[in-house]
């Protein structure tokens, strides 16, 4: 039995949700976003909860069950409040900045590095070393911010790089003489 799947969903004030088969569409103040459940899955919305069942007892089915219930959670969690990944720069003229559809990062490399910034997506550099990446899809959301990320990585002996913000980066001790 899935622990996740057993509990319901629950929408909340400003949010509605349409389910039409295996389609589940929200709508709230931060736009809509809808997506398709697999076919083991059956979604019923019931007042203000949506609640999520295994069509059957298959290894599948049961599989599907509570990550279906994850994936319209987050649906219904995007659209009412967002989605927010914080990205920390460390090294010495290391920064970051908004410049129109573009996040410009200069990460000591020979030239600077220009990310386009994808739609549905909000990009804030509150300082030069603190990125801000929020939206109301979190796969979206947590894919910039891994594309941002990936360009340099915190490494372990300076603890230079990009990093989520509150993220432990082992530190090794360096040669020694």
């Amino acid at each position: 039995m899935s622990r996740i799947g057993k509990h319901p969903v629950e929408v909340p004030e400003g949010v509605n949700v349409d389910i039409a088969g295996q389609q589940v569409t929200a709508k709230g103040k931060l736009g809509q976003l809808s997506m398709t459940l697999v076919d083991e899955v059956l979604a019923e919305l019931d007042g203000d909860r949506i609640w999520v069942k295994p069509r059957d007892e298959s290894k599948r089915a049961r599989a599907m069950w509570g990550m279906s219930r994850s994936l319209v959670n987050n649906l219904v969690v995007g659209v009412a409040e967002g989605f927010t990944v914080r990205l920390e720069i460390n090294g010495v003229g290391y920064r970051a900045a908004v410049q129109g559809q573009f996040l410009n990062l200069q990460l000591g490399y020979s030239h600077e590095i220009n990310h386009p910034i994808p739609e549905g997506i909000t990009v804030k550099c509150e300082r030069p070393t603190l990125i801000s990446v929020s939206g109301a899809d979190r796969q979206k959301v947590g894919q910039f911010a891994a594309q941002v990320r990936a360009y340099r990585k915190p490494e372990p002996y300076k603890g230079k790089g990009i990093r989520y913000e509150g993220e432990y980066v082992r530190r090794k001790e360096g040669k020694k003489k």
